[in-house]
């Protein structure tokens, strides 16, 4: 295929629903897509932050690697998706990367430290992967997410008192379910 017909690898659809902007303070919980979080630094800028948690050091080393491929600063550590080392209110927008996909306490769990690390005002994106189906369930692929999984992440963010949330956009195998911290 010609280059031309290629998404460019620093701006796939992810970056775009996120809305990060340069000079943000990013958090990407899940490091199970490196590329992701390099992009995200990238448009964060030199005049942001981006930072990158997983349960796995070989995964949060493994996006280290990546962004510096890519060009890119960030800082990772491998920890618990509910026990992160930042200091409150110490991000604008926190990304949780199939976090809490099989289990609703993991994922509320997440969500609350979503919100004592974010800023009032600022954004958590969940972005999920969506279950295959027809040729593509066949040929395997990541696990399934369940088929409410989307009301669950906005049950979720509502009982931990974001508000305006709501699932963006269902594309490219992917769902993206977004929550704005409430401003005090």
């Amino acid at each position: 295929m010609f280059k031309w017909f290629r998404p460019t690898a620093l701006d796939p659809l992810s970056v775009s629903m996120t809305g990060v902007k340069l000079g943000d303070r990013v958090l990407v919980v899940g490091c199970g897509d490196p590329r992701l979080i390099a992009a995200l630094a990238a448009k964060s800028g030199m005049s942001g932050r981006t930072c990158a948690v997983d349960e796995s050091p070989a995964l949060a080393a493994e996006a280290g690697r990546v962004a510096l491929k890519e060009g890119v600063l960030i800082e990772t550590s491998a920890g618990t998706p509910h026990t992160l080392g930042f200091d409150c209110e110490s991000f604008d927008l926190i990304v949780l990367r199939d976090v809490g996909t099989r289990d609703r306490e993991s994922r509320a769990l997440a969500v609350q430290e979503a919100s004592r690390l974010l800023r009032p005002g600022g954004r958590c994106m969940a972005i999920d992967t969506l279950a295959r189906s027809g040729v593509a369930a066949m040929l395997g692929g990541p696990a399934p997410a369940s088929a409410d999984h989307g009301l669950e992440a906005i049950d979720v963010f509502k009982a931990q008192g974001f508000v305006a949330v709501r699932t963006l956009a269902e594309r490219e195998g992917l769902r993206f379910v977004e929550a704005v911290k409430k401003k005090s």
